[in-house]
């Protein structure tokens, strides 16, 4: 059966030995310290700019809580102020791990065994903060804002916009986080491929997602 040219097989390999790479260890070392170089920097100016648009927030929450001349515009201000912290604290409680790993990676001596497990490490907590559990916090968090804005407070209007609200920020937040381990792991590598008399010549490539994790063929 043909797969389109830009499609690939994907198989996940319990019982097969791994293929030999057909790149030097040094090339491959490499490349996975400059994947967690720029994971680092981008992990940094994300916790940066992330705790800015909720330190910001906060600020503005806190003015209009005591300053706003409406009586449902102090009301969601409170609701808001207690948001900001929580989404401030979870910042400052759960970095990203790409700074740490980079750190870790440069006192490996250049062990290229340690360097593949923890760029595989890296990558499924990548895909961790990606998949739908991750989303659980933020859907807990602005489904009970909704609740006491739309059920507390009377205003079910009021209380849907800000529950989409925070689910909108609260998934551009998730989606901007740094995803260079995987984009790593998941490139493709030349690989031979040998089981018995039977030779075969490729790419292979690990498949990380926030849905699944596997090996890619490619021959």
């Amino acid at each position: 059966m043909r797969l389109p040219a830009l499609r690939c097989l994907a198989l996940l390999l319990l019982c097969l030995p791994l293929p030999t790479l057909a790149q030097s260890p040094s090339s491959e070392w490499q490349a996975y310290a400059d994947a967690l170089s720029r994971g680092a920097r981008q992990a940094e100016l994300w916790q940066l700019g992330w705790t800015g648009i909720y330190a910001g927030s906060l600020a503005w929450s806190a003015w209009q809580a005591s300053e706003a001349s409406d009586d449902a515009d102090r009301f969601d201000a409170r609701v808001g102020v207690v948001k900001s912290t929580l989404a401030l604290g979870g910042l400052f409680l759960d970095r990203q791990p790409h700074p740490a790993a980079y750190r870790r990676l440069q006192h490996g001596e250049g062990d290229l065994d340690s360097a593949r497990r923890l760029l595989r490490e890296v990558a499924e907590e990548e895909r961790q903060r990606r998949s739908w559990q991750a989303r659980l916090s933020s859907l807990a968090v602005n489904g009970v804002a909704g609740l006491v804005i739309g059920v507390g407070d009377d205003r079910p209007g009021d209380g849907a916009i800000n529950f989409a609200t925070g689910m909108l920020v609260s998934e551009l937040q998730l989606r901007t986080q740094p995803g260079q381990a995987m984009a790593a792991v998941n490139r493709f590598q030349p690989a031979r491929l040998r089981f018995g008399e039977l030779r075969l010549k490729g790419e292979y490539a690990w498949l990380v997602a926030p849905d699944r994790l596997g090996v890619v063929l490619r021959y």
